[in-house]
C-alpha cells in the first residue's frame, strides 16, 4: 500500500508520525515528572508490604478477619514509632544546642583534658592530643581558629538533618502506601500477577512468587539484620555517652547492610570509650560490641529466607547507587531492587540453558 503513495504523501506520513511521537513522549515524559516524586515511596510501600504480608495473614486467621483493623493497628504502631522518637531526639537536640551556646558564649562550657593514652593512637594520635589539650585549657579561643571549618560543617551537619527528617516523612508516606497495598491484597496480588504475564509470559505467575520470595527474603535477612546490629549498637553506645551515637549507628546499619562486619566502626568506637572510661566499663562495652558484631552469624540461619543466594557485590552496589540516588531511604530499597532484578536474571538465564539442553 506504501509503494502506492507519492512522495507528497509519504512525506506528510512520516511529519504525521514524528509529530504524533513527539507529542506522546512529553505526555509521557509530563506524566513522568509529576509521578517522579511518590515512585520511591510506593516502591518501598510495595517491599515494606511483600515483607509484612505473611504476617498480616497470620493474624488474620487469629482474629477473624478483621485484616483492615489489624493493617491500621500496624501501621499506627509502626508511625508511632517514627515520629514519636524524632520528635523527642528533636526537642533534646535544641535543648542541647541552646544550652551549648549558652554556656560556650559565656565562657562555662569546659571540657576535660585527654588521657595520654590518645597519644598513642595511630596517625592522628599527636595532633589530636595537642588540639584536645588546647580545647580543655580554653575551648572559645581553640573553636575561633577553626570557625570557617566550623561554619561548613554546621552548614553540613544541618543539610543531613534535614535529609534525616525529609527520609522519616518518606517512611511514613510508604507506610500508609504499604497499609493501602495489605487491605487490597487480593486484587494487588492479581495487578502484579497480570503485569508479570505481560511481561515474561505463561511464567509470570512464577516470577511474581520469586519477587515476593526474593524481597522478604533479603528484608528479613539483610536489612533486617543490619537494623538489629544498629539498634544493638545505638542502645550500647548511649549507654556509654558517646558523641554523636546515632550517626554512628547509621554508618553501622550501612556497613552491615553492605555485609561488612560493624566492628570496622564500632572499633574505633572502643578506643575512644578507653579513653575515657574506666577499664572495667570500657571491657564490658568492647564484649558487648564484638557480640554485637558477630551476631549476623546466629541472626542468619533464624531470619534468612530460602534462596538468596546473592552475592555480597550485588547488595553493595544496590546500597550505594540507591543511597546515591534516593537518600537514606534508598539505602534499602537499592540493595532490595538490585537484588530482585539480580535473582529474576539468574533465573532467566538459567531457563534459557534449560532451552538450549532440551532443543
Amino acid at each position: 500500500m506504501i509503494n502506492n503513495l507519492t512522495k507528497e504523501e509519504i512525506s506528510s506520513l512520516a511529519i504525521e508520525t514524528i509529530i504524533k511521537v513527539v507529542l506522546l513522549g512529553v505526555i509521557l515524559f509530563y506524566a513522568f515528572e509529576i509521578i517522579r516524586p511518590f515512585i520511591v515511596p510506593v516502591l518501598w510501600g510495595i517491599i515494606i508490604a511483600i515483607t509484612l504480608s505473611p504476617l498480616i495473614v497470620i493474624l488474620e486467621k487469629k482474629f477473624n478477619g478483621k485484616r483492615t483493623l489489624i493493617v491500621t493497628t500496624i501501621t499506627i504502631l509502626a508511625i508511632s514509632a517514627l515520629v514519636v522518637p524524632t520528635i523527642i531526639l528533636s526537642d533534646s537536640a535544641i535543648v542541647s544546642s541552646k544550652e551549648i551556646a549558652h554556656d560556650l558564649k559565656n565562657g562555662t562550657l569546659t571540657i576535660p583534658p585527654p588521657s595520654q593514652s590518645v597519644k598513642s593512637w595511630p596517625v592522628i594520635g599527636e595532633k589530636l592530643h595537642g588540639l584536645w589539650s588546647d580545647a580543655s585549657v580554653n575551648l572559645k579561643d581553640t573553636i575561633l581558629k577553626f570557625k570557617p571549618q566550623a561554619q561548613e560543617y554546621g552548614a553540613n551537619v544541618a543539610s543531613a538533618l534535614g535529609g534525616v527528617l525529609g527520609s522519616i516523612l518518606q517512611f511514613i508516606i510508604s507506610l500508609i502506601i504499604a497499609a493501602i497495598f495489605l487491605v487490597n491484597s487480593e486484587s494487588s496480588v492479581k495487578v502484579y500477577q497480570a503485569i508479570s504475564r505481560r511481561l515474561v509470559g505463561q511464567k509470570g505467575v512464577d516470577w511474581a512468587n520469586l519477587s515476593a520470595l526474593t524481597i522478604r527474603s533479603v528484608v528479613q535477612g539483610v536489612i533486617g539484620i543490619a537494623m538489629i546490629q544498629a539498634t544493638l549498637s545505638l542502645v550500647g553506645m548511649l549507654i556509654m555517652d558517646v558523641p554523636l551515637a546515632g550517626l554512628w549507628a547509621l554508618i553501622i546499619l550501612f556497613v552491615a547492610i553492605v555485609q561488612l562486619p560493624p566492628l570496622l566502626i564500632l572499633g574505633p568506637v572502643i578506643a575512644y570509650v578507653f579513653s575515657y572510661a574506666d577499664t572495667t566499663p570500657a571491657t564490658i562495652f568492647a564484649v558487648y560490641a564484638g557480640i554485637v558484631s558477630a551476631s549476623d552469624g546466629m541472626l542468619k540461619p533464624l531470619l534468612l529466607g530460602r534462596g538468596v543466594d546473592i552475592p555480597m557485590l550485588v547488595i553493595l552496589i544496590g546500597a550505594i547507587g540507591g543511597m546515591i540516588l534516593s537518600g537514606i531511604i534508598g539505602l534499602f530499597i537499592g540493595a532490595v531492587g538490585l537484588a530482585l532484578a539480580y535473582k529474576l536474571f539468574m533465573t532467566w538465564l538459567e531457563e534459557e540453558d534449560v532451552v538450549k539442553e532440551e532443543v
